[in-house]
């Protein structure tokens, strides 16, 4: 039996993925596998950067020559670093993407590629793939989608999700906070300023705020990410700095509004954001699928509304062996999560 299964045809297209490395920033060889394999299978493949001049690319692909489609099939072929070469484990597949996000991506491709087989999409107009760079990285290449020129029905997302729909996820806005001090001897604390002290009483009033709540996504949380600052023991600090984020579940602008209101309490201390996304709230009640929200982010809010109306997301695998050592995907789940994206698919094309 898990001989049979190790055969099956996703088995061979996520290895092949697996096989070349795909960290962000590193996804040119990838995008020119997917652009060739696509090709093979019969599809109109675009490469398209994701700014002028850039030399990372989107891959878009159609069945016929009309780039317009009514849903659309994404997922993102970025992994998180380091490279972990694949190694099979009986039906277990290890290594970087195989959750994350090249084991949902190739059973998309697997799942069109059957629907076509059996006669149940059209030869044009049906489906758009689309995967993306970046997403791991700031979502450059959902966020270049925008300027594609399309717009779909409804689109399916790819990520793990355990093989359920997600009922939405939380939003993200990280920022760094930055305090500036004097420097002096530390037996003479009067003569300086503590850029550390300044930066501990803003973090602590942070902490001790209060976020917006939801009762499907749960709370919003704080999180101070990383701590940098001072010089040496003996020594006044003249500078420190944190980088911070506030998962928020409502309430993006609202949100900023806040921590910049709290920031602005605290004097020689700076504020900037650096990236952010609003919540998502994903179509989820569609028979045969069990649901749950996730607490992990996406590209679906980076694709503008008007761009594509109905979203789930879904997909084969689990969050929590992601970005770590030990990523692993098992190949039955994997398969079901073809049909799992089959009918998705039909759901949103009858």
């Amino acid at each position: 039996m898990t001989s049979s299964i190790m055969e099956h045809p996703v088995v061979r297209l996520l290895t092949s993925l697996m096989s070349i490395v795909s960290t962000s920033e590193l996804e040119h060889s990838i995008g020119v596998f997917l652009e060739q394999h696509l090709q093979s299978l019969g599809y109109t493949v675009e490469r398209i950067p994701i700014s002028p001049g850039s030399t990372r690319h989107n891959v878009y692909a159609y069945l016929g020559s009309s780039r317009k489609t009514r849903l659309l099939v994404t997922a993102h072929m970025d992994t998180v670093p380091p490279h972990i070469p694949f190694t099979i484990d009986g039906d277990v597949i290890r290594g970087r993407g195989s959750s994350d996000d090249l084991g949902p991506l190739a059973a998309q491709i697997v799942a069109v590629e059957e629907l076509r087989r059996e006669g149940k999409i059209r030869d044009e107009g049906d489906i758009g793939l689309l995967f993306v760079v970046g997403e791991e990285n700031g979502g450059h290449g959902m966020i270049a989608a925008n300027d594609m020129g399309l717009t779909w029905e409804s689109g399916i997302f790819a990520e793990p999700t355990e093989s359920k729909l997600a009922k939405g996820h939380k939003g993200q806005v990280a920022f760094e906070i930055i305090a500036k001090g004097i420097a002096c001897h530390s037996g003479y604390p009067h003569l300086g300023k503590s850029a550390t002290s300044a930066l501990l009483a803003v973090l602590n009033d942070l902490s001790t705020a209060s976020w917006p709540e939801s009762e499907l996504l749960g709370p919003s949380t704080f999180n101070i990410g990383t701590l940098e600052g001072g010089e040496k023991h003996n020594i006044v600090a003249p500078s420190a700095k944190a980088l911070c984020e506030v998962r928020m579940v409502s309430d993006l602008p609202g949100i900023k509004a806040k921590v910049a209101e709290i920031v602005s309490h605290h004097p020689d201390v700076e504020l900037k954001f650096v990236f952010e996304y609003p919540e998502a709230l994903l179509d989820w009640e569609i028979d045969g699928f069990d649901a749950a929200p996730v607490a992990f982010g996406t590209d679906v809010p980076r694709l503008k509304d008007e761009c594509c109306k109905n979203r789930v997301l879904y997909g084969p695998g689990s969050i929590l062996v992601a970005h770590g050592p030990d990523e692993f995907i098992h190949v039955p789940e994997l398969i079901n999560g073809i049909s799992g994206y089959k009918k998705l698919v039909l759901h949103f094309l009858r």
